[in-house]
C-alpha cells in the first residue's frame, strides 16, 4: 500500500450500512495507519451521564468553576478503562501524538491538570474534549472495511471534530461529501429494511 493510501488525519464517516453498534453514526478521527494496524478515536458520541469532573474527582484533581461540566466522550471500544485528550495544537507536550496540522492527541495527566486550571500560569488547548477508549484495526481490516462501504473518509476539521452540537456533526460530515438528507433517509430505511428481513 502506497504512503499516499493512510488515513491519518482524516476522518471516518460510517455509512448507513454499518453493521457494528458500536459505531453507529461514528465520525472516527485516524491517528495511526499502515500496514500493519490503524487507530482511532470516536469524536461525535459523548456519554450521557458521565462528566469531566467526575473524572478529575477520580484523579483527585479539582476543577476550577466551569470545567467540570464539560462531557466525556466515547472514543471506542478498545481500552476503555483509558483515557485521551483530543485538542488544537495550540497546546502540545513532548508526549503528543499529531493527528494531523490541527489536531494532537494527548493521554496523561499533566493536560487534565491544564484544562482543569490547576496551575493558572499555564493555558489549556483552545478546544478539546476527554475520549475514553479507542478504535482498532489490525493489517487490512480497515481497508476491507472500507471496501465493503461501511466507512467514507473526509478531512477533519475543527467544525467536525470539535462540533458544538456532536449529535449532527455524522450528517454534516456526510453532506461536505455530497450526500444529502434525502439520500441518507432513502439509505438509511434501505439497510435497515434488508436487516429487519434477515432477523
Amino acid at each position: 500500500m502506497a504512503t499516499r493510501d493512510f488515513l491519518v488525519g482524516k476522518l471516518l464517516i460510517a455509512m448507513p450500512n454499518m453493521t457494528d453498534p458500536r459505531f453507529e453514526k461514528a465520525l472516527v478521527l485516524i491517528c495511526a495507519h499502515d500496514e500493519e494496524h490503524a487507530m482511532g478515536v470516536v469524536v461525535n458520541k459523548p456519554l450521557q451521564q458521565v462528566e469531566l469532573g467526575e473524572l478529575l474527582e477520580q484523579l483527585d484533581i479539582d476543577p476550577k468553576p466551569g470545567v467540570s461540566g464539560e462531557p466525556v466522550h466515547y472514543g471506542g471500544p478498545v481500552r476503555s478503562e483509558r483515557g485521551l485528550v483530543v485538542h488544537s495544537l495550540d497546546y502540545r507536550l513532548d508526549t503528543t501524538l499529531l493527528a494531523n496540522d490541527a489536531i494532537g492527541l494527548t493521554a496523561s495527566q499533566e493536560i487534565l491538570n491544564d484544562i482543569a486550571g490547576v496551575d493558572p500560569q499555564r493555558a489549556p488547548p483552545a478546544k478539546s474534549f476527554l475520549a475514553v477508549g479507542h478504535a482498532g484495526w489490525g493489517s487490512g481490516q480497515l481497508e476491507s472495511e472500507i471496501a465493503a462501504n461501511a466507512w467514507a473518509h473526509c478531512e477533519a476539521d475543527d467544525d467536525l471534530v470539535f462540533a458544538k452540537a456532536p449529535e449532527d456533526a455524522w450528517r454534516m460530515a456526510l453532506e461536505r461529501l455530497g450526500v444529502t438528507g434525502a439520500m441518507l433517509s432513502s439509505a438509511w430505511s434501505t439497510t435497515r429494511g434488508a436487516d429487519e428481513r434477515l432477523n
